[in-house]
C-alpha cells in the first residue's frame, strides 16, 4: 500500500492493510461486502464523505500524526467529521465497555469471598461511568455549539471552542489515566485464581481500547478541534467579532516519590468512605491539607479513585478488608 490512503485505494486492501479501519467503518454507517471497489464508490454508495473518511483512517494510520494538520483540515466536511465522532461515542458506551463487562465478570471470581474481584468490577464500572459522563458533555455542549456555528445561530461572544474544550481535554487525559490505572491493577494486585486465559482476552480488549480511546481522543483535541477553530474565524469576519483569546494551559510539576505516613493515614480514610471534613476532624489537620495530601498520593501512585485506592490499601496491607466500605 502506498503511505497515504487515497480514495482510488481499493476498500478491501486498506482493511486488509490496517485492522483498525474496521473500528471507522462501521462509524461512518458502512457494511461489509465491498467487494472490488474503491474507497470513493463505496463512499458514494453509502452517502458517506469520501475525504473526510480517508482523512479519518490517515490519521488513525499515522497514530495521530499527519504530516500537515492544516492541509487535513483542509479536505474534511465538519458534519461528516461530527457525525462520525457521535457514531464512535455510541461505540463505546453502548457496545465496546458493556461488551469488555460481560468478559470481566467471565474472567474474575466476583463472589463475596473475593473482595479484590469485587473492587476492580467497581473500579471498571466507574470508569465505563466516567466514559459515559465525558461523551455525553461532548454531544450536549460541544457538538451543539458547533450544530450552531453551522446553522448560523448566533453564540455568546464570550463562548469559544477553546472555552468549552478546555474542561473536555482534561476529561480525556483523566480517561486515559483511569484506564491505564484498571489495566495495571488487572496486572498486578488480582489473585491468582481466575480464567487465566479469559483474563489475558480483557486485558488485550482493554489494550486495543485504550489505543482507540486515544485516537478518538487526539482527533478531537487536533483534527476537530482545528476545524472548529476555522469555522469560528469564519463566522467573526461574517459578523465582524474579535477572536476570544485562548486561555493557556496550566504546567504539569509531577514527580515520583514514596508514600508519607500521613499520607498512607489518608489513604485508610478514604477506602473507610470517609468525606473529606470527617478525615480532616479524624486527623487533627484543616480540609485544605487533606485536599494536598490527596492530590500527592494520586500523583505517586496514578491512582486516581477510591476503588483504585481500596485495591491498593488491601494489597499493601494499610486496612483489612473487614474495615472496607464496599
Amino acid at each position: 500500500m502506498s503511505e497515504k490512503y487515497k480514495e482510488t485505494d481499493r476498500m478491501g486492501d486498506i482493511i486488509c492493510d490496517d485492522y483498525r479501519i474496521l473500528q471507522v467503518i462501521s462509524r461512518f454507517g458502512l457494511s461489509l461486502g465491498f467487494g472490488d471497489h474503491s474507497v470513493a464508490e463505496t463512499c458514494m454508495a453509502a452517502g458517506v464523505d469520501a475525504p473526510t473518511f480517508v482523512a479519518v483512517v490517515n490519521f488513525i494510520r499515522s497514530n495521530g500524526r499527519p504530516a500537515n494538520m492544516s492541509d487535513v483540515v483542509d479536505t474534511i466536511s465538519l458534519p461528516a467529521l461530527m457525525n462520525y465522532l457521535r457514531r464512535s461515542h455510541d461505540y463505546f458506551v453502548k457496545f465496546r465497555l458493556p461488551a469488555i463487562r460481560r468478559k470481566l465478570i467471565e474472567a474474575i471470581d466476583c463472589s463475596a469471598r473475593n473482595q479484590i474481584a469485587f473492587l476492580i468490577l467497581k473500579f471498571y464500572d466507574e470508569f465505563a461511568a466516567e466514559v459515559g459522563r465525558h461523551m455525553d458533555y461532548e454531544d450536549k455542549h460541544i457538538h451543539t455549539y458547533v450544530n450552531d456555528l453551522m446553522a448560523g445561530v448566533k453564540t455568546s461572544p464570550d463562548i469559544n471552542i477553546h472555552k468549552l474544550s478546555h474542561q473536555h481535554h482534561d476529561n480525556h487525559a483523566q480517561l486515559e489515566k483511569s484506564l491505564s490505572e484498571l489495566k495495571s491493577i488487572i496486572i498486578k494486585y488480582y489473585p491468582n485464581d481466575s480464567n487465566a486465559q479469559l483474563l489475558n482476552d480483557v486485558l488485550i480488549d482493554l489494550f486495543m481500547t485504550e489505543e482507540d480511546l486515544f485516537n478518538h481522543c487526539h482527533m478531537e483535541d487536533t483534527l476537530f478541534l482545528e476545524a472548529v477553530v476555522r469555522l469560528e474565524d469564519e463566522r467573526r469576519e461574517q459578523t465582524g467579532e474579535e477572536g476570544a483569546q485562548q486561555e493557556e494551559p496550566e504546567p504539569d510539576n509531577t514527580t515520583t516519590d514514596t508514600l508519607s505516613e500521613r499520607e498512607k493515614e489518608v489513604i485508610v480514610c478514604v477506602v473507610k468512605g470517609m468525606a473529606n471534613k470527617e478525615i480532616a476532624d479524624q486527623l487533627y489537620i484543616s480540609v485544605n491539607t487533606v485536599m494536598t495530601h490527596r492530590r500527592n498520593i494520586s500523583r505517586k501512585l496514578q491512582i486516581h479513585s477510591p476503588a483504585g485506592l481500596t485495591i491498593y490499601a488491601i494489597v499493601n496491607g494499610l486496612i483489612k478488608l473487614e474495615d472496607v466500605k464496599i
